[in-house]
């Protein structure tokens, strides 16, 4: 039987630092079960075509160093939506203990689920996730609105984990959502460019990253600024993220952005729910 609460609970210092950082660390929260439910339908969205490679739009084809072009280096598979059709997913989404988390970080009486999102850098891939905000992918609006990110494996600098903006999500600026694997910006977007973080000191001085081990997991506020390295070690990098909203978020048509053809009938300002968006708390 897999646990429906976190291990432990959520700490006050824990809210206060999602809330000023823009990103917390929640060690030892998870119960690993779900991890090894999930190993299986993570592999079943990579060997089935449900997830896609994303270094084949990298700029420079596999190569950190932008230069002998490698078509074939490891894998950066990544996948959305895969509760769709996936019952371990969407039990992942709504019966596990992430709901009630979210809902304690974002003080929100009702939790829904945007989307979940499959993140695999195999060993070696040399593929970089480019610097970006969540909420620039979104059609949404709100200030209750995070990212779960879940490893399978033990992530740390050298396979690829996750670096943080520490405050960023306060920052006033709209960003333009990238092609995640390049600076590119997606063509018809809104905003300004994603700046040169590890390129300008006053942003490089306030990353933060955390080792993570399976059963730890961080969350962050949608508007934080994180990007990864490449993999460079030699065992492969499995996450899971899960996108939640409360609340106070409300459809918001960007330009530029697919709208779920579910949405294309809502004006902005119009809550979102069932059947695009379950309900995932309270159960």
């Amino acid at each position: 039987m897999l646990l429906q609460d976190p291990i432990r609970p959520v700490t006050q210092a824990e809210v206060e630092t999602f809330w000023q950082d823009g990103v917390v660390l929640l060690r030892g929260i998870l119960d690993t079960d779900w991890l090894d439910a999930l190993a299986g339908p993570l592999e079943q969205t990579i060997s089935q075509g449900e997830s896609v490679n994303l270094g084949i739009m990298a700029p420079d084809s596999g190569s950190v160093s932008g230069s002998d072009s490698n078509p074939d280096a490891p894998a950066f598979s990544a996948g959305t939506d895969h509760w769709r059709h996936d019952s371990t997913f969407l039990a992942f989404a709504t019966a596990s203990p992430l709901a009630p988390i979210a809902a304690t970080l974002l003080d929100s009486e009702q939790i829904w689920l945007w989307e979940d999102s499959v993140l695999v850098k195999e060993a070696g891939s040399p593929f970089v996730t480019k610097f970006h905000t969540d909420a620039s992918y979104f059609n949404l609006e709100g200030n209750q609105v995070c990212t779960m990110w879940i490893p399978l494996d033990a992530a740390t600098p050298s396979s690829g984990v996750v670096s943080w903006v520490r405050g960023s999500h306060r920052d006033p600026v709209e960003y333009r959502p990238n092609m995640f694997v390049t600076d590119e910006p997606i063509p018809g977007t809104e905003g300004e460019p994603i700046p040169d973080v590890l390129g300008t000191p006053e942003l490089a001085a306030r990353l933060i990253s955390f080792d993570l081990e399976p059963g730890d997991l961080t969350v962050h506020h949608a508007r934080t600024l994180h990007g990864s390295p490449a993999n460079t070690s030699e065992v492969r990098r499995r996450a899971v993220s899960m996108r939640y909203f409360g609340d106070n978020a409300r459809f918001r048509r960007k330009p530029g952005l697919m709208v779920r053809p579910a949405m294309t009938a809502l004006s902005d300002g119009d809550p979102l729910g069932p059947p695009d968006c379950p309900l995932a708390w309270p159960r």
